[in-house]
C-alpha cells in the first residue's frame, strides 16, 4: 500500500508507538511520520506509508497549528504539567493584560530549547541529560510565531491558538508567556490542528484504524499534501522524459506544479524555470 493516513494520535501515544502499530496494520516497514508529537499531546500526525515515504522531506519545514491551555501560577522542571512543580502561586490576570503580552509573542521571537527535549548537545539528548539531574547551556534559537489567539480565559490559566514555524516548543512557549504575565505557567494541555495542508477534520482516530478491514481506505495520495500547487498533466513525449529523469519544454508560467500522467498517475513535484520543467520529487513507481 501507499499513501498518507492523517492520524488523529491520541493521548500517552508516542508518534514512534504509531507508526510501529501501523507498520503491522499496513503490512509493511516503509513507514515514517511528518513531525513528532510528544506523548501528552493528540491530534493531527500524518503518516506516510510506501512510496509515499519520498514525500516525508517536505513535512519538515511544514507550518502546524496548535491550541493548548496554559496552565498559570505552576511551573515545572518540563516545562508541562506532567512535571516536577519548582514553583506555584495564585494568579490573576485580565483579558487585556493578556492581550498585551501576547502581541510581544508574535513574530519572529527568540526561544530557548527546553532540556527535556530530543536537541542533542555534543552528541547527547537533551532529555536523557535531564533525567540524570544535569543541565547544560541552550543558545537561544529564532521560531516565527505566525499567529497567537486567545480563546479565553478558563479555570486552570488561558486557551491559546498558535500557528507557528518547525523548531517551535508550545510548552517553552507556555513558560515564557506565563513569566511575562508574572505568575510563571507551563502547558496543560496540548491538540496540533493542523500540519501542513491538513486539518483535524481530515484526521482518523488512532482505534478507528486499528480496528478497519480495510484500513487502505483511509490512505490518500501523497500528491494531497502538494494541493496548493495547480496540476497539469503531460504528454506522452513528455511523460516518458520525465519518467527519465529528464526535463522538458513546456507552454507553462514559472512555478512549483503537481505533474499527472495521461492515466491520472501522480509522476512529480515539478518547478518550470524559463519554459522547461524538471523534477524536484518523482512519486511513480519505477
Amino acid at each position: 500500500m501507499n499513501g498518507i493516513v492523517i492520524v488523529d494520535k491520541p493521548q500517552d501515544w508516542t508518534s514512534q508507538d504509531v507508526t510501529a502499530r501501523l507498520r503491522r496494520v499496513f503490512n509493511t516497514r516503509r513507514i515514517g511520520h511528518g513531525g513528532t508529537l510528544d506523548p501528552m499531546a493528540t491530534g493531527v500526525l500524518p503518516v506516510f506509508v510506501g512510496r509515499a515515504t519520498r514525500g516525508v522531506e517536505f513535512f519538515e519545514h511544514a507550518e502546524k497549528t496548535y491550541e493548548t491551555v496554559l496552565r498559570l501560577g505552576l511551573t515545572t522542571d518540563t516545562e508541562d504539567i506532567t512535571g516536577r512543580v519548582l514553583t506555584e502561586q495564585p494568579w490573576n490576570v485580565t483579558r487585556e493584560q493578556v492581550e498585551a503580552v501576547l502581541e510581544t509573542f508574535r513574530g519572529q521571537i527568540m526561544q530557548v530549547p527546553p532540556m527535556y527535549s530530543a536537541l542533542k548537545v555534543n552528541g547527547q539528548k537533551l532529555c536523557d541529560l535531564a533525567r540524570k539531574g544535569k543541565e547544560v547551556e541552550r543558545r537561544p534559537r529564532p521560531v516565527t510565531i505566525h499567529e497567537l489567539v486567545f480563546l479565553g480565559l478558563v479555570s486552570e490559566g488561558i486557551r491559546l491558538r498558535v500557528r507557528c514555524s518547525k523548531g517551535t516548543y508550545i510548552r517553552t512557549l507556555c513558560k515564557d508567556i506565563g513569566q511575562a504575565l508574572g505568575c510563571g505557567g507551563c502547558m496543560a494541555s496540548l491538540r496540533r490542528v493542523t500540519a501542513g495542508e491538513y486539518t483535524i477534520e481530515e484526521a482518523v482516530p488512532l482505534q478507528k484504524l486499528l480496528d478497519a478491514q480495510e484500513p487502505g481506505d483511509y490512505l490518500r495520495g501523497v500528491d494531497t499534501m502538494f494541493r496548493n500547487y495547480p496540476a497539469v498533466t503531460l504528454t506522452a513525449n513528455q511523460e516518458k522524459r520525465c519518467r527519465n529523469g529528464n526535463s522538458f519544454s513546456v507552454n507553462l508560467a514559472d512555478g512549483t506544479y503537481r505533474a499527472y500522467g495521461r492515466d491520472g498517475e501522480f509522476l512529480m513535484l515539478a518547478k518550470t524555470e524559463s519554459g522547461v520543467m524538471s523534477t524536484v520529487k518523482s512519486f511513480f513507481d519505477v
